[in-house]
């Protein structure tokens, strides 16, 4: 109780412990990025074997908490003080320390964005509810980013609880009333589901999937309809500038498909913490407030 005081009375310390608690949270959502697809795919193939038949093995069970981390290339088991975030990484010197087989920058990336998220989420809400729910959000968020970036794939198993979650806090309400939560979800999901199938009528082409649809419905209910818009109109502007800056630089196909979601996400965490002042700013600049 004195400690949960001390977080209520100190922003500094409740902002640095946040900060802590998001490397921790950022190693393990390296975790659930490595191997939530996997274990979807395995899925996928066992229900295929059972209407065709086939017996054969997909491999080893996997979780989200077994086996223990290994190594890729050597198979060595990570120790837990190798699984230190951060700290770890700059230790080993980026490799592994049995087979000395390099280690992606990105995890140590992945726990320094949760981290800073996080502590951005402290400071904006300071102790309380609305920072608790306002946390899950960001790292279901992250976790959906990078599997999208990866696999093109936002999975249901992360969607739809989070867009449960987000109906269930309206009821008290922590950041949308009921009815603007349910008005929220439903017109997330047909939004984006008239668009696809207007382009696909039009083009014969699909141009998103349907975890695009999902996502903006969970946004949808945590935030409410009246955030939409605004998500939409940024996440289409964080698209252009994200999307110009990879085909400039990195000589990406404009003509290769980019997954969606992240710009959601980004959108949607920018309008969680400054949505209001973005749309005040807004109206006040076109005019439109009196």
């Amino acid at each position: 109780m004195e400690f949960l005081s001390l977080l209520e009375h100190s922003p500094t310390v409740f902002i640095g412990t946040i900060f802590v608690a998001g490397l921790m949270v950022g190693s393990f959502l390296n975790v659930v990025i490595h191997r939530l697809p996997i274990m979807m795919e395995r899925d996928w193939r066992e229900q295929c074997s059972e209407q065709t038949g086939d017996t054969s093995s997909a491999g080893p069970r996997l979780s989200l908490a077994t086996p223990a981390s290994r190594c890729p290339e050597c198979k060595h088991r990570i120790r837990f003080y190798e699984n230190i975030p951060i700290l770890s990484y700059l230790w080993l010197r980026g490799k592994c320390s049995s087979c000395r087989h390099p280690i992606s920058i990105r995890y140590p990336a992945i726990e320094l964005l949760t981290a800073v998220l996080s502590a951005v989420v402290a400071w904006h809400f300071g102790f309380g509810w609305q920072a608790g729910a306002a946390l899950l959000l960001t790292w279901a968020l992250i976790a959906l980013s990078v599997i999208d970036i990866d696999h093109q794939l936002l999975p249901d198993s992360i969607t739809l609880p989070f867009l449960w979650l987000g109906l269930v806090l309206s009821l008290f309400p922590v950041f949308a009333d009921t009815r603007f939560a349910l008005i929220g979800a439903v017109a997330g999901y047909l939004s984006l589901w008239l668009v696809y199938q207007v382009f696909k009528l039009v083009t014969g082409k699909e141009g998103m999937g349907f975890g695009d649809f999902k996502l903006l419905a969970l946004l949808g209910a945590w935030l409410g309809w009246q955030a939409l818009p605004m998500i939409v109109l940024l996440s289409s502007a964080v698209g252009a500038i994200l999307g110009g800056t990879m085909i400039a630089l990195q000589g990406r196909d404009r003509h290769q498909p980019m997954p969606f979601g992240p710009y959601l996400a980004i959108a949607g965490w920018i309008v969680l913490l400054w949505g209001e002042p973005i749309s005040g700013t807004y109206l006040r600049w076109t005019g439109m407030t009196g």
